[in-house]
């Protein structure tokens, strides 16, 4: 995957995110630039799709990928293909408050500190399912870092779809997230517009 140089926080006043949906609890004292020119369907549509592959850390051809799966499902295909997105391993340890950001909710599972139903999984786009157990691995129990997440996610709203033991250090996917769950503005069909032409 190619990696992005370019500033979080520069990154998300151009998407037009805020930070906290990446987890960084961080605020820009700039304010996005007002573009005088008027903005294409297209450009939009790419904009959309941008700002998701931004947010879930996916490339390209990963992310086409998932909309294939999305528009195979019943649904909608917009709907299907932020759940999709939703369930990557990597986002529910996040969501879960396992890790501070999604990358770092990455790095963490390629590094093999997590079991789904008592198995090491090490692929970040590992997809869970509707009451899969997820929980930090016995012998990373004493990690510093992911003790602490835990305290400071502990006072914060959960989501919904998610049921978390920090004593545990465990967590269990209580139902897949629905798109009102989804904690961010998108327009997923100028996604699924984008792909269908």
């Amino acid at each position: 995957m190619s990696v992005k140089r370019d500033p979080i926080l520069k990154r998300c006043r151009t998407l037009g995110i805020e930070p906290m949906v990446l987890g960084i609890d961080k605020k820009s004292n700039k304010k996005p630039k007002k573009a005088n020119k008027k903005v294409s369907e297209y450009g939009m549509q790419l904009t959309e799709k941008q700002k998701v592959k931004f947010i879930y850390g996916v490339g390209e051809r990963q992310f086409r990928k998932y909309f294939e799966i999305a528009s195979s499902k019943k649904g909608i295909t917009g709907e299907n293909l932020l759940t999709l997105l939703e369930s990557r391993l990597d986002n529910v340890v996040f969501r879960m408050g396992f890790a501070k950001t999604r990358a770092q909710a990455r790095q963490y599972v390629n590094h093999g500190q997590f079991t789904v139903n008592g198995k090491k999984v090490d692929i970040a786009s590992y997809i869970v399912k509707a009451g899969d157990v997820i929980a930090v691995k016995e012998n990373k129990k004493d990690n510093k870092t992911i003790k602490e997440n835990i305290e400071l996610s502990a006072g914060r709203a959960m989501a919904p779809w998610v049921e978390v033991d920090g004593k545990n250090m465990s967590g269990k996917v209580v139902r897949l997230a629905s798109r009102e769950d989804i904690d961010y503005d998108v327009a997923e069909h100028l996604i699924v517009e984008l792909y269908s032409k």
